[in-house]
């Protein structure tokens, strides 16, 4: 196990090399990757996006917020960012929260509280009775809102729980409307596909029925809304009647019905697997909700990341598993869950932590590192060459990384009541007393108040 001084610094070397990757062209962006022929000439479609765009700085100048003041050139690419996401968030169509106006609402409100508003009017416009309509496409083509969190309804909801203010009820009113409308009767409760007829479910957190019933939960807590919570109980249900609670851990395949692609039956990640999910049951325990199917939901929440750890994760055992190491698919992601239970539950928070550490340790060992800073290289088992260039962004590169071994630093060196940044997918994973409020230009200083249960 690594000590404090080597998470930091190898943190503070992946941001190193992220805010070598930045240019500017009508304000700040990053490209997504960068092959060994150079970056790309000129910025991509979601250059402004929180998944791999300037949207996704933010948390990590947040989360450098709290353990030192930023720099001449962190303030300026954190005033770039503002203006930049302030001015297209006026006129942006796409509402979701990884591509879209949720993602300008998370950003902007950690780097300039109360700037998030100008998304969050721009939402209520685009609001209509099935949700949020997507420029984005899945499968034959576009036919109407999205569901998920990822893309749809349920990250706008979360999103507006998260920043509060007199919009969000509204928002979090109409999007739970839609998505109650959207469910389908399954086994053991309710189930959303990503669309409503869409042939196949993704069923963990981020495209399918944990993210939308956490979303459910997380809005009903926030708006007294009972019609909410009972649905995002009967889908907790519904994932219980479709998953596994063998050898003392709890999984819920990838795709149901089994997928024809060239994927595992079950993936661990934060995205399609157990990690995610056990966000789903800490919702449910926030309001209130002791048991689902007979089995306790920190009981549930616990199973998950035994089963993560269980899999071998993050050893990479075979061609196809565990070949990612971001926050989305991979060991980043992992390792912030790990963290997050840690620190709100005391009778596991050792082995956790330790879990975490060991996280940690992988991302250390498989780095790139030389004069530039630090980067990951993730495979692609299914192209040839399988290694793929190294990432930037937050969910799928060096940004996301660099936040979570700050973080990881943070707990090691100053124990388990260090704060938590506050982010829409998992505020209330955590204690109220930890969860740090965003600040002036990416200074984040606890404690944020404001929330529900707080």
């Amino acid at each position: 196990m690594a000590d404090t001084g080597v998470y930091r610094e190898w943190g503070e070397a992946a941001w190193t090399w992220v805010l070598g990757q930045i240019r500017d062209d009508d304000g700040p962006w990053l490209p997504v990757s960068v092959p060994d022929d150079g970056s790309p000439a000129g910025p991509a479609d979601d250059r402004d996006s929180l998944y791999a765009g300037i949207a996704g700085l933010a948390p990590v100048l947040a989360e450098i917020g709290q353990h030192r003041p930023l720099t001449d050139v962190e303030r300026s690419l954190a005033a770039g960012v503002t203006d930049r996401l302030s001015t297209m968030a006026a006129v942006r169509v796409e509402p979701s929260f990884c591509d879209g106006l949720a993602g300008d609402v998370v950003a902007l409100r950690l780097l300039a509280p109360g700037r998030e508003r100008i998304a969050l009017e721009r939402l209520a416009e685009l609001r209509t009775p099935a949700g949020w309509d997507t420029t984005l496409t899945v499968g034959a083509g576009h036919d109407g809102p999205l569901t998920d969190l990822i893309m749809g309804t349920a990250g706008v909801v979360l999103a507006a729980a998260w920043a509060g203010g007199d919009l969000a009820d509204g928002i979090m009113s109409a999007g739970g409307e839609a998505l109650l409308r959207a469910a389908e009767p399954a086994g053991g409760g309710l189930a959303w596909r990503i669309r409503p007829g869409h042939p196949s479910s993704t069923p963990n957190y981020s495209h399918g029925t944990a993210g939308v019933a956490t979303a459910l939960a997380v809005a009903g807590r926030a708006l007294g809304r009972g019609d909410f919570l009972d649905a995002a109980r009967r889908g907790a249900g519904h994932l219980l009647a479709v998953g596994s609670l063998d050898d003392d851990g709890f999984v819920v395949p990838h795709t149901l019905p089994f997928s024809r692609r060239d994927v595992e039956p079950v993936t661990y990640g934060w995205c399609h697997g157990p990690t995610g999910t056990s966000y789903l049951f800490a919702a449910l325990a926030h309001t209130g909700v002791a048991q689902v199917g007979g089995v306790g939901t920190g009981e549930l929440r616990r199973r998950c990341l035994h089963a993560v750890l269980a899999a071998g994760v993050p050893r990479r055992l075979r061609p196809g598993f565990w070949d990612n190491d971001g926050r989305c698919c991979g060991t980043a992601g992992v390792g912030d869950a790990l963290l997050d239970v840690a620190q709100d539950q005391p009778a596991v928070r050792g082995p956790l932590r330790d879990a975490a550490c060991m996280m940690g340790d992988a991302l250390v060992e498989r780095a790139i590192r030389d004069d530039d800073g630090a980067r990951w290289r993730f495979v692609e088992h299914r192209q040839d060459p399988p290694l793929l260039p190294p990432g930037t962004g937050w969910m799928q590169g060096a940004a996301g990384i660099a936040a979570f071994l700050l973080r990881l630093a943070r707990v090691t060196g100053d124990g388990f009541d260090a704060p938590v940044v506050d982010r829409p997918d998992q505020w209330w994973a955590v204690p109220g007393r930890l969860r740090a409020a965003p600040g002036p230009l990416g200074v984040a200083t606890p404690v944020r108040t404001d929330l529900d249960g707080a």
